[in-house]
């Protein structure tokens, strides 16, 4: 016998969480199918526990780039126990009590469509007139040789990691790979930080990998870019240590390896030939609504829009508002992207490159914070930063920004609401900021383009 519902959710991660909770509010009758934690990835393995063990770093590097303070000692033990309490101990039974007291039934299992408005979860049949898939992605593991046959992290194992490696190997160059990479560093590992292209983060402009480069290097990691991981094989003796091989012909030895290389959704095997829907490779064809049947949506990383927290919820705002009636569409020109290093990462909108990929006009410049502003002097010793931004001449407004520098998630999001808005370069020039600020540097960039 089938249970009925007014919404089935598969996946109770952060976009499957915001269209309950919309839902929830409605009056609607939901449940919420998850197989692993109510919550997701983000807060357990990701998001949450890596900002937690950054913080201790990023403060003692704060601190010794400041003056008229001392610099503290970082505390592996506390830290750890910082992390575990603010994950909660991989323990969800409080999000499923809250969930439950709003009137949710929380299904455990694997979600599998089953035709239309049907889930099938383990044998037990939920139909409802939406369904909402929300199944979240999982970590790539690149194709490299004896790989199965030596222990390995990825971002699950290493943001729940007890104690820190003497020696660590980083795969991957794109934000979870930088922001593990000083984590590890900072707390005493000798880190080397592989990554096939020629720079780090390279969906960025080639400044941002230049700069972050830089720093990591500070921190002393070794990053070496243009050299992938080709083999891995135990070492042998009592340290079961890996050596692995690298693309150049050498040979690193480490006592863990982290396979960082990106996320892949999870799309397939879930049902959706049922109702006649067919994935992409990497994607799913919602349209400008989140949908992508009748009665049938999609939210987060299955979608393949961009894999962030903050889009998942988004796109969970805007399906639920869909479903209960209206006629809602996702606008994704102003997503932003934050890497939470030490500086930190942030960009919107398109890079120069893609810009020019499109036919824009492009018109660009960047900015040296510390040579331009009093904030970074007054900030730290050495101040450090970089701002860049892009425009289109045609239309006279931003269409790109990013910036590395303390505080750059903070005060990217000027360049974030102007290019949602198409906010005119006349008017953010017209515009008055806060002094001493990072926040200036926007003026300073924008006065710079030869629009």
């Amino acid at each position: 016998m089938s249970e009925e519902f007014d919404a089935v959710i598969i996946g109770a991660g952060p976009g499957g969480e915001v269209v309950a909770d919309e839902l929830i509010d409605a009056g609607r009758r939901v449940a919420m199918v998850e197989r692993e934690l109510v919550g997701g990835e983000c807060p357990y393995w990701a998001c949450i526990p890596s900002k937690a063990l950054l913080r201790p770093g990023e403060a003692q590097g704060e601190a010794r780039r400041a003056f008229g303070v001392s610099t503290p000692a970082l505390d592996w033990k506390d830290t750890a126990a910082y992390r575990d309490w603010i994950v909660r101990g991989l323990d969800d039974a409080g999000s499923v009590k809250a969930y439950e007291g709003k009137g949710a039934t929380i299904v455990r299992g694997t979600g599998r469509i089953a035709g239309p408005g049907r889930v099938d979860v383990d044998g037990r049949v939920l139909e409802a007139e939406h369904v909402i898939v929300a199944t979240g992605s999982s970590s790539n593991v690149p194709p490299i040789e004896g790989l199965e046959d030596v222990p390995y992290w990825t971002n699950r194992e290493a943001t729940t990691l007890a104690e820190v490696p003497d020696r660590v190997m980083l795969v991957g160059g794109g934000p979870v790979a930088v922001e593990l990479s000083q984590v590890m560093s900072r707390f005493g590992a000798q880190v080397t930080l592989v990554q096939y292209p020629d720079r780090l983060v390279n969906r960025e402009d080639p400044r941002v990998g230049e700069l972050i480069e830089a720093a990591l290097r500070d921190d002393g990691i070794d990053v070496r870019t243009g050299v992938g991981a080709e083999s891995a094989r135990t070492a042998g003796g009592p340290e079961g240590t890996t050596v692995v091989g690298l693309s150049d012909g050498s040979e690193v030895e480490v006592d863990r390896l982290v396979i960082a290389a990106g996320r892949t959704p999870r799309i397939h095997d879930i049902g959706l030939e049922t109702v006649g829907v067919e994935p992409g490779a990497r994607s799913l064809p919602i349209d400008e609504g989140c949908r992508l049947a009748e009665g049938l949506w999609a939210v987060g990383d299955a979608t393949g829009v961009a894999m962030f927290t903050h889009l998942a919820q988004y796109q969970g705002r805007v399906a639920a508002a869909n479903i209960l009636g209206g006629s809602r569409r996702a606008n994704y020109r102003a997503v932003p992207r934050v890497v939470f290093s030490d500086p930190e990462i942030a960009a919107v909108g398109l890079s120069e490159e893609a810009a020019r990929e499109q036919g824009i006009d492009v018109a660009t410049a960047t900015v040296d914070l510390a040579a331009s502003l009093a904030r970074p002097v007054t900030y730290e010793r050495n101040p450090r930063g970089e701002l860049g931004v892009v425009a289109d001449r045609a239309r006279g407004v931003l269409v790109g920004a990013w910036a590395v520098s303390p505080l750059a998630s903070e005060f990217i999001h000027e360049a974030v609401v102007s290019i949602r808005a198409e906010v005119g370069v006349d008017v953010l020039l017209d515009t008055v900021r806060q002094f001493p600020t990072f926040a200036e540097g926007m003026f300073k960039a924008l006065d710079r383009l030869e629009m």
